[in-house]
């Protein structure tokens, strides 16, 4: 077999069919278009539309909503700021924030900040300043020795009280 001996298969690719281009070819005049209507015109799109039938993006149940007051936060579980530290991505020593958690390459994402989770075992000394945490969290934090400043909780106590 030569490079130059190579070709499709019998059939592989099927040429395109040329419309309009006279009675003889069967398929000129009306170019397989019908009569007239919108759809015998050219420049149409009719894109959803099911000739008066309601439409199926119609027809299909609305789901959910957005909240325009929702935070997106970096969920980081205190495990893996474990797992970082063993690693040495993450230096104990030092406060463990936002900026430091997405330089390790843990917290993608999270315009509204970092939010830590209580999953996993954490056995380092570490503070934590982060926009929230869970109660699990701040526990497993605790008993390890570190502690853990929130940001954003603290506005919302300051307005409850």
């Amino acid at each position: 077999m030569k490079l130059n001996d190579i070709r499709d298969n019998q059939g592989a690719r099927k040429g395109r069919i040329r419309v309009g281009r006279g009675i003889g070819s069967g398929k000129g005049k009306t170019a397989a278009r019908g009569q007239k209507g919108q759809k015998s015109r050219s420049g149409v799109a009719i894109k959803g539309f099911e000739g008066g039938q309601m439409p199926l993006h119609m027809r299909l149940p609305k789901r959910g909503f957005n909240n325009p007051f929702g935070k997106d936060y970096a969920e980081v579980n205190v495990g893996m700021v474990q797992k970082l530290i063993d690693a040495k991505k993450l230096d104990a020593k030092k406060v463990v924030d936002h900026e430091a958690l997405k330089a390790a390459g843990v917290a993608r994402g999270g315009k509204d900040g970092v939010r830590l989770l209580g999953k996993g075992e954490l056995t380092a000394k570490v503070s934590f300043k982060v926009a929230g945490a869970s109660a699990g969290a701040v526990a497993a934090v605790e008993k390890a020795g570190g502690s853990v400043e929130q940001t954003v909780a603290a506005k919302a106590a300051s307005a409850a009280e």
